[in-house]
């Protein structure tokens, strides 16, 4: 399935067509009553703490905004197609790290559907040299082997030229996987990717800059659980026009047989300079 990055509603996303392959640009119970600050569940590798460099702009905590936004076949090519239902809930004491983690929902009634859940930013108009995704996941039991991608971005719109960090984990061809937006196709890494251990947390950071003059995007490295590959994969940014605009996201993909599931996130941050 291949996710593009669609449609000016969300201004920028990833795309998923209904092939044996993935793509990228994607009612939840209530809050547990359990005291904030303990967790359910077995904390994710704690990230060596590294100083933030002086200039660097961090966004804390962003999935516990209620200003998440969704949309169910944004992510299909032209958002057309079946729409699959998609539900948030930002404030769960429980499965969570520090007492506030978000749950993202799907329900699909047809295979190889997606929802795409995005915010918006104040728009970066200048060159990002340095920029971070980082968050920690989590995947119930009996939930493991439910879905056919869980993708995640940063966008950047600027001048028209868009600029996507977008990287899939790809649960059919066993890797992970980043978007080329010019091309409209996957590209392979060298990241090997073998599922989410259910009922434990997962540590996740990806690192990007792009390149205004030449209008390159490049993907840094990708750290899962305090292992950090280096990718060094570029590709050009694509200009469709439209506002700047600065975005974070998430998409949830069906498999073949449209199973329901859910993942929670905590500690969602970005950073850049």
């Amino acid at each position: 399935m291949y996710l593009r990055i669609c449609s000016f509603v969300v201004f920028v996303v990833l795309i998923v067509c209904a092939t044996l392959t993935l793509s990228s640009c994607g009612g939840a119970p209530a809050a547990n009553k359990a005291n904030p600050g303990t967790s359910s569940s077995p904390a994710a590798p704690a990230p060596s703490p590294t100083p933030t460099p002086e200039g660097t702009t961090v966004l804390d905590n962003v999935q516990n905004t209620r200003t998440w936004l969704t949309c169910g076949n944004c992510g299909n090519d032209h958002a057309t197609g079946p729409a699959a239902k998609g539900t948030f809930s930002p404030g769960l004491a429980s499965p969570s790290e520090d007492g506030a983690s978000t749950e993202f929902s799907i329900t699909a009634t047809t295979p190889y559907t997606n929802v795409y859940f995005y915010q918006e930013h104040t728009p970066v108009t200048t060159q990002i040299n340095a920029l971070t995704y980082e968050f920690d996941l989590y995947i119930p039991q009996g939930m493991e082997n439910a879905s056919q991608g869980i993708e995640f971005e940063v966008q950047q719109i600027v001048g028209g030229w868009v600029y996507n960090f977008g990287w899939q984990a790809n649960y059919q061809q066993n890797i992970w996987r980043i978007f080329d937006y010019g091309a409209k196709q996957w590209n392979p890494t060298p990241v090997a990717f073998n599922g989410f251990t259910p009922g434990t947390w997962h540590h996740i950071v990806a690192e990007y800059h792009n390149d205004l003059a030449t209008h390159m995007v490049y993907h840094d490295a990708l750290t899962v659980d305090g292992v950090r590959t280096a990718v060094n994969i570029t590709h050009h940014a694509f200009n469709a026009g439209g506002r700047d605009q600065f975005t974070n996201a998430i998409q949830l993909d069906s498999n073949s047989t449209a199973t329901p599931y859910s993942v929670y996130v905590d500690k969602m941050t970005i950073a850049y300079k």
